[in-house]
């Protein structure tokens, strides 16, 4: 497995950090990571990526990246103005986008908002949210009582690194993406490990999104999309998303689905990634953008 370089940006006064995999002057993808995950998620496929420049990012608040300050948020659009400040800082006019989980919610708004800044998108085991069906004034009320009680119980420790793998065996992780996963989002302390997560992540979102206002996201998306999906994963599970997911073959010009062998995070899973990254630069190569 190919190492990569760490690197570390500051846009809008907040510490974003990542991880590099391939040549500078290589097809050039951001990877936005899933909810409480980080860079490391693309630890096993970007090295696949041949040709390509791999910027994998710690999403604001997870892995390396600095925490929002004391009146910040992390609805899914509030890291939008800071990934178009890195893609600036980067020099990329127009890259191909790489989002899992939540980070293809993200990664899905960023292009409906900003068509012209993205050559294709891909999303992994996602691609936009659940739409919510919850009064908006409950959904309110359980970010302002969460969001208040999060803060007040700061992050979240565990004795020893085993006992964070075992939570997310226990959350349907396999130990191999268990153990992928912990370095970055562990600090080691006297009282143990802590989880770097702004506990503010696990609080409900101020608002979320309807499916009128999905479905306009799915409408205003203009580049290629490619959507890959585990057979085990979260499609399976939430029928609601399964409905939004047809209705995105309708409402996108150019979209692409695919379902793999695997659970949600069948990216980190070798055969599974290698699967997942032949589909990438086959998409890619089919469509002239590599």
């Amino acid at each position: 497995m190919t190492n990569p370089d760490e690197r570390t940006w500051t846009v809008d006064d907040l510490r974003l950090s990542g991880l590099v995999w391939g040549p500078e002057a290589g097809t050039p993808v951001l990877a936005l990571h899933g909810w409480m995950d980080h860079a490391d998620s693309f630890q096993t496929l970007a090295p696949l990526l041949c040709d390509c420049r791999v910027v994998a990012l710690d999403l604001s608040g997870q892995g390396h990246s600095g925490h929002r300050a004391g009146h910040g948020t992390y609805n899914i659009w509030d890291d939008l103005p800071q990934i178009a400040g890195l893609l600036d800082q980067l020099d990329w006019r127009d890259p191909v986008l790489l989002g899992h989980s939540r980070g293809a919610n993200i990664a899905t708004l960023f292009a409906a908002a900003l068509p012209e800044r993205v050559r294709a998108l891909v999303a992994l085991d996602s691609l936009v949210p659940q739409p919510n069906e919850a009064s908006v004034v409950d959904t309110l009320r359980a970010f302002l009582l969460e969001s208040r009680s999060r803060s007040a119980g700061g992050a979240r420790t565990f004795p020893r690194r085993e006992h964070y793998i075992t939570r997310r065996i226990r959350q349907g992780n396999t130990r191999q993406v268990a153990e992928a996963l912990a370095d970055r989002a562990l600090d080691e302390t006297p009282e143990g490990v802590r989880l770097r997560g702004d506990p503010r992540l696990f609080a409900s979102s101020a608002i979320k999104l309807t499916r009128p206002q999905i479905e306009d996201v799915l409408r205003a998306i203009r580049c290629p999309v490619l959507n890959i999906w585990g057979t085990e994963g979260i499609l399976h599970r939430r029928p609601g998303l399964a409905d939004l997911v047809r209705e995105a073959g309708r409402l996108i010009p150019d979209y692409e689905q695919v379902e793999i062998a695997g659970d949600h995070h069948l990216h980190l899973e070798p055969r599974a990634a290698g699967q997942i990254a032949t589909l990438i630069q086959t998409f890619l190569r089919q469509r002239q953008l590599q």
